[in-house]
């Protein structure tokens, strides 16, 4: 009887996530925080993470909108030229280029939706980070700022102490 109720649990589990394609996304995806200091301010990010082939070809496809203060992160791993675009994506975004030491190099603001132009940088980056469109303009974000998370070895946040 006990195995009939896991059973029938795990179903009922199953049956309310996404089927196909996007059902494997939302699986492996990672959400971890980020903050980015400004001159005058910094705001924490709750991101989640893209750095795996599927997931960076994917990004914030077909979703019809992205809350304030939430994000995607594109790690590409090793630094190079990146350009990305906006093929399938719904929603307007800021683009934040990030050199390995989490400067942003460039800021690409309010982009278009479902437009097939390239937004890009020829300067080697680490990272993108899509923030909801006008974020960068009402925080105050841009080039030179610092962008703290893992991958760029600075995860402590501005003027904590260090260990």
């Amino acid at each position: 009887m006990r195995n009939h109720a896991l059973t029938f649990v795990l179903c009922a589990i199953l049956a309310l996530l996404p089927s196909g394609p996007l059902r494997a996304d939302v699986a492996l995806t990672k959400i971890e925080p980020l903050t980015i200091a400004t001159d005058n301010d910094a705001t924490m990010f709750t991101v989640e993470i893209a750095d795996t082939d599927m997931t960076r070809e994917r990004g914030l496809m077909f979703r019809q909108r992205l809350p304030e203060n939430h994000g995607m992160l594109f790690d590409f791993g090793d630094p190079r030229p990146v350009s990305m675009w906006m093929k399938n994506t719904y929603i307007p975004l800021d683009m934040l280029f990030i050199r390995t030491d989490g400067t942003i190099a460039y800021i690409a603001e309010n982009t278009v939706p479902k437009s097939l132009d390239t937004i890009g940088i020829t300067e080697p980056v680490r990272a993108v980070l899509e923030l909801p469109a006008g974020t960068a303009r009402k925080k105050d974000i841009h080039s030179g700022n610092v962008v703290y998370h893992r991958i760029f070895n600075n995860a402590e946040e501005p003027g904590a102490p260090s260990p």
